[in-house]
């Protein structure tokens, strides 16, 4: 009699890397047991790791359920963005404003919320909300917005506030925690692609629609740093990002990673990581943190850059918005935002979308960079 396939068997198998095998052995498992939790969420890993879309979006679909109420639709949106139903997942996405215990820091105004109809002589209140990428990401709105109404002002983290006023389509920024103007109407940021019904095909995706403040603090001390790579190739880098981050353990990558583009000619390589530690093994690598004390510090150090390599940080979306090339390096199951099966972002046309080839390989994924970018 043959022995009846087990777990243990299939981890064997995707230890050593035969997929084909696991999923096989999986299936026979299933025969058996067809509710097993724990061949089930094999089965899971596997078709990620295979890139079958299909049965991998079954099985995270079956994990959302685990959920109830508005963290299931919310959990689920990301989920619908991912695999790129847009408009599906931002109806489900709005469930983030029920969520209890999430940090909102502006909702329950008296003013009505507006519900995307024309408000000429008016004044529209847009909230930030989450993080630095958000905001930077879903300000281009603010045109679309402008155009159907009268004034339009954003309340934004302080640190953006300078460079969020640079956006077209902004009448005033009012960083988070000074006194509100008056306003007649108040919307979240993050709810205006539901308001416009965003698809692939309608994402507003004109480049650049932020640029360089007028007042940049340290602009004399970054020019001074910048001057002695006038005429090369300069590469802006960012290897690592807030290690609070939810996805910061997937999505940061080891310093040395990064050395096989040690090899590539005549580059200038320019670190805008803000966290101290340990740097990757690039020649001359100038460390450009100490004087990002802004993000007008920012964008004007990038605005010399001539490419940046970064992983999914703030950043990313700073150097999008300002138009530079940019090569993204995202982990093989990304955020949503960067959907699934492609080089390019329908939200950034300057940015390449540089893929792992399989789970945690980012060795994998730089070797073939740099092999891309012209090493020898």
């Amino acid at each position: 009699m043959t022995a009846a396939p087990t777990l243990a068997q299939v981890d064997a198998l995707i230890g050593r890397g035969h997929l084909a095998d696991a999923r096989r052995t999986l299936d026979a498992v299933l025969r058996l047991r067809p509710q097993d939790p724990g061949a089930l969420d094999r089965l899971d890993t596997v078709a990620i790791w295979q890139q079958d879309w299909p049965t991998a979006r079954a099985g995270l679909m079956r994990q959302v359920r685990r959920h109830s109420g508005a963290e299931a639709r919310y959990v689920e949106s990301h989920l619908s963005l991912l695999f790129g139903d847009l408009p599906l997942g931002w109806d489900q996405f709005e469930a983030r404003l029920e969520l209890p215990g999430r940090p909102h820091p502006q909702r329950d105004f008296p003013q009505p919320r507006w519900q995307g109809a024309p408000f000429p002589g008016q004044t529209l209140l847009v909230t930030w909300e989450q993080g630095f990428g958000d905001t930077l990401m879903f300000v281009r709105y603010l045109t679309r917005v402008k155009a159907l109404g009268g004034r339009v002002l954003l309340s934004a983290q302080g640190p953006l506030a300078d460079l969020a006023a640079t956006c077209p389509g902004v009448d005033g920024v009012v960083p988070f925690g000074d006194p509100l103007p008056p306003f007649d109407l108040h919307v979240p940021l993050l709810s205006l692609p539901a308001l416009f019904r965003t698809t692939l095909a309608t994402i507003p995706a004109a480049i650049p629609y932020l640029d360089v403040p007028d007042r940049v603090p340290n602009r004399a001390a970054l020019a001074a740093l910048l001057a002695p790579s006038q005429g090369r190739t300069r590469v802006g880098l960012v290897w690592a990002g807030n290690p609070t981050h939810p996805r910061d353990r997937k999505r940061s990558l080891p310093p040395e990673a990064l050395a096989p583009l040690a090899a590539l000619p005549g580059v200038a390589w320019h670190s805008f990581q803000l966290e101290p530690g340990t740097a990757p093994p690039l020649p001359g690598l100038v460390a450009l943190g100490p004087l990002l004390s802004t993000f007008s510090d920012t964008a004007y150090a990038l605005s010399g850059m001539d490419l940046v390599i970064t992983v999914d940080t703030a950043l990313a979306h700073l150097a999008g918005a300002l138009g530079i090339p940019t090569l993204l390096l995202v982990t093989f199951l990304p955020d949503w935002r960067w959907l699934l099966g492609r080089e390019d972002s329908p939200w950034y046309p300057s940015l390449r979308l540089c893929r792992q080839p399989n789970p945690g390989d980012w060795d994998g994924l730089l070797r073939r960079l740099a092999a891309e970018l012209g090493a020898p």
